[in-house]
């Protein structure tokens, strides 16, 4: 888990404000079967866009501010946000295609 950051309510906005590259946001649990599935597929994202965009993970039971300030209700959730901005969302479980999809179209990579 070494490119992963991981976020909580005091170091988010830090964390995603201001940056010039995309940042994809797990949020997850736990105890969550879903979120365990989709873990190491975040986990292979973070390895492969090292210094094209940043992959974070962030718990929901640790920090509930966040998530309550994006309206997440289901997790996995995975938000994804360009210049501090959020751009995109993906509620559940999903194809890792999925994901790098957005992000290759955040990068302006996109097939």
């Amino acid at each position: 888990m070494s490119q992963l950051k991981v976020l909580n309510d005091s170091n988010f906005d830090s964390a995603v404000a201001g940056k010039s590259q995309p940042v994809m946001v797990d949020f997850y649990a736990d105890w969550c079967a879903p979120c365990q599935i989709l873990s190491p597929t975040v986990e292979k994202i973070a390895e492969e866009y090292q210094g094209k965009a940043e992959v974070a993970k962030f718990n929901v039971d640790e920090s509930s501010g966040v998530p309550m300030r994006f309206g997440i209700q289901g997790i996995p959730t995975v938000l994804f946000f360009k210049e501090g901005k959020l751009v995109d969302r993906v509620v559940g479980l999903v194809p890792r295609q999925e994901l790098t999809g957005r992000l290759d179209s955040l990068l302006g990579t996109g097939n």
